[in-house]
This record gives structure tokens, C-alpha cells and sequence, in this order.
């Protein structure tokens, strides 16, 4: 090249760095174009097989690192990444529904799940089903010969019982005469630790077909980054959503990749954390008259406790940072709602996973085709539990109901 115009000199600048840098972290890349060397490679380079690069939409080296632990995390083969854990939900559903096939989902699943099969995949023709989770005859007798995919979810969203998870997953293996379903499972609050979706009770043959994951809670852990995955162990079964995932155009910030590659070293720390702290808390609650019922997976008294522990472990098994709480009906929404404005630790906010504790009041019975027979009657409220000092935490629960609720 010959020239003395040092813009076209700095851009050209013909200086690479030594490649055998190694650091705590992986280098992060940011591209929209991926240069090839000849005109031979870029038609053939193979994005598909994470073989080469193409361009940045379909993957960089940032990209590929962060996929490859998240399905080391969850216990997958294939991950792809989107921009949110209902993007995952949508990407799922689009590549694998088309007009008249059917869907299943659990009542007490995360309530966008259903808002886009009642509105969008209604409107391309693909009907809708809402089943019990806590009563796998429900789904077994109700999936039809049109049934393509069924959603699982545990623990549920916000009332937090948990499925008989494996016994749903040998329904939908089973189903239609053998030739079987999609299983599909919300596995964020599980977040890969608190059990395998691909190795159910050590059992590789019973495993779901695909695992979800919203990345913006406990893999980012700062309540800062927006990201889904899309997890699954089946190569034309990802290839299907892959090339799906291509035609949307879906795609992720590299400084995005970067933040959830920073703190995946340390999920395991923190999930415990958030874990031991809401059981000392929902314990606490237990003891307090104000409250009908508390709802927590590892709580004998909780809804699906057994398969809880069944999946998850003895009463040392894993749980999510999650908690609800059901008021005695004597207490009026108003109440509620001072008591949860009475909070100084728990901040009012949607999300979870991060390191600030989030208090939401829930209105279940909007939420729920049928106020579910294993939750009391009464005002719910949920509790994310971030990494405060329980102790100021248990203080705060305290004051506020001191304050709003006794005084009332």
C-alpha cells in the first residue's frame, strides 16, 4: 500500500498483536463485518458449526466462549444466545409452531409466556392449552394428536410450587402414541445448579428437549444485563431453532457477553448466598401471624415439596433466592400495599437475581385461569432475596409489618 494519508494509514494499519495472550478473561470482539482473506472463504466458511466466522450477527469468539459455558452450566451440547429470557420464549415458540398446532402451558407460568400464545400465536393460527402442572393426569389426558410443544416450569412462577418435573417429561416422551412432544422448561430459577433439565434424577434418557433460561437474573447477578439462552443437547432439534434464530436476527452486545462472562466464576457463590438467605427469611415468616401461607420449594409445607426434593436434593438441595407470602385474608389489598411501601432494604421492582432485594405484590387471581387450590386465600407478595445481611433484612420484613400491618 502507498500512501501518506494517515487516516488511510491508521485504518490499514497493517500491526497485529501476538496471539498468545492469556488472562483471567476471555478477549471480548465486537463486529458487525468479519473480514475474510479470499473470496474462496467467504463462500465457504460454515457459521452454523461455530466452525469459522461470518459475520457478528451469527457469532464472534466472545459470543462462542459464553455459549459453550452455558451449556456446560445447564448440561446441554448446543446454546444460543438472544437479547431476553421471553426473547427465548418467542424464538422457541416461532421456530417450532405454525398454523393449527397446539400448545400446552403450565397455569403458573411466567405470565408473558401465555400473553404470547393468547394474542400472537393466535393470530397465526396456533391454539393454546393451560394445564395443571401440579397433576400430570391433566396434561396426559388432554395432549392430542396436534400438540407440538409443552412448556415446563419449576418452580412456578410466583406462587413458587414446584412439578412433578420428571413425571410431565415421560408424558411428553410418551405421548401421542410414542412418537412424543416438546418439552420445553423455564429453567431460571434453577439456573443450572439446582438441578440438571438433561439429566433428570441421573437419567440421561429422561431429560427435556429444551431448556430456557433468562440470563438477565442470576447468570448476570447485577440486575444490569438483558439476555436469553436457548439450550439443548438435540443437533437437528437446534438447527431448526439455529437457523430461526438467523432469519430473526437475533443477536447480543458483546459488552453484554462480556458482563455475563464476568460473573458466571462466581454463580455458584452467589445462588447459594441468595438461597440460604431466603430460607432463614421464609422460615422467619412462618413464625408470623400476619401471613396465611408462605410458599418456598424447600419448605415442607409448600406446595410440591417432595418433588422438590426428589429433583433437587435431601432438604440441603438447591433453591432459588425466591419466596412468597400470602396474607390472612383479614388484611386488605390497601394494607398489602403499604406494608410492601413501608420497605426500605426491599425495593419495589420486577426481576430477580441481583444483588438488591425486590419486593412485588402479586395479583394471583389475574394471573391464574383459577386460584390455585394449594394457595390460601389472601393478599400475595413475593420476595427476591439479594446479598443484604439477612439480618437486616429479617429487621426491615419486621418494621414494615409493625408498622402497617399490627397498627392497622
Amino acid at each position: 500500500m502507498s500512501t501518506s494519508d494517515k487516516s488511510t494509514l491508521i485504518i490499514h494499519h497493517p500491526y497485529t498483536p501476538p496471539e498468545d495472550f492469556l488472562a483471567p478473561q476471555p478477549g471480548i470482539y465486537k463486529a458487525s463485518t468479519v473480514f475474510f482473506p479470499t473470496v474462496a472463504a467467504m463462500r465457504s466458511r460454515e457459521w452454523k458449526d461455530k466452525t469459522a466466522y461470518t459475520y457478528g450477527l451469527h457469532g464472534t469468539p466472545t459470543t462462542y466462549v459464553l455459549e459453550e459455558r452455558l451449556c456446560t452450566l445447564e448440561g446441554g451440547l448446543q446454546c444460543l444466545l438472544v437479547p431476553s429470557g421471553l426473547a427465548a420464549i418467542s424464538l422457541v415458540d416461532l421456530s417450532l409452531l405454525t398454523h393449527g398446532d397446539d400448545i400446552f402451558i403450565p397455569d403458573n407460568a411466567y405470565s408473558p409466556n401465555k400473553a404470547l400464545a393468547e394474542v400472537e400465536l393466535k393470530g397465526w393460527g396456533v391454539t393454546h392449552q393451560v394445564y395443571d402442572p401440579m397433576n400430570p393426569e391433566d396434561l396426559a389426558r388432554r395432549i392430542g394428536p396436534r400438540t407440538r410443544v409443552v412448556w415446563l416450569e419449576a418452580a412456578g412462577s410466583m406462587t413458587l410450587e414446584f412439578p412433578d418435573v420428571c413425571e410431565l417429561v415421560r408424558i411428553c416422551r410418551q405421548a401421542n402414541n410414542g412418537r412424543g412432544v416438546v418439552s420445553v422448561l423455564d429453567n431460571t430459577w434453577g439456573a443450572g445448579l439446582a438441578f440438571n433439565p438433561f439429566d433428570l434424577n441421573g437419567d440421561t434418557s429422561l431429560s427435556v428437549d429444551i431448556s430456557i433460561h433468562a440470563l438477565t437474573k442470576y447468570p448476570s447477578g447485577g440486575g444490569d444485563v438483558l439476555m436469553g439462552s436457548v439450550i439443548t443437547r438435540n443437533h437437528a432439534l437446534h438447527t431448526r431453532l439455529k437457523l430461526t434464530h438467523m432469519r430473526l436476527g437475533l443477536g447480543v452486545g458483546a459488552n453484554d457477553a462480556e458482563l455475563l462472562l464476568r460473573s458466571l466464576p462466581n454463580l455458584t457463590l452467589r445462588y447459594t448466598a441468595h438461597d440460604r438467605a431466603a430460607r432463614t427469611l421464609a422460615n422467619w415468616c412462618l413464625g408470623r401471624s400476619e401471613f396465611a401461607q408462605v410458599l418456598h420449594p424447600a419448605l415442607p409445607n409448600s406446595p410440591g415439596h417432595a418433588h422438590w426434593s426428589a429433583l433437587c436434593g435431601t432438604e440441603l438441595g438447591r433453591a432459588a433466592g425466591l419466596f412468597s407470602v400470602v396474607f390472612d385474608p383479614c388484611y386488605s389489598q390497601s394494607q398489602v400495599d403499604a406494608f410492601c411501601n413501608a420497605l426500605h432494604l426491599f425495593k419495589l421492582g420486577y426481576s430477580w437475581g441481583g444483588p438488591i432485594s425486590l419486593v412485588s405484590p402479586c395479583d394471583l387471581a389475574s394471573a391464574r385461569q383459577t386460584w390455585p387450590t394449594h394457595v390460601a386465600a389472601g393478599c400475595l407478595v413475593r420476595f427476591s432475596v439479594g446479598l443484604e445481611q439477612v439480618e437486616d433484612l429479617q429487621a426491615d420484613l419486621a418494621q414494615a409489618l409493625d408498622q402497617c400491618i399490627k397498627s392497622a
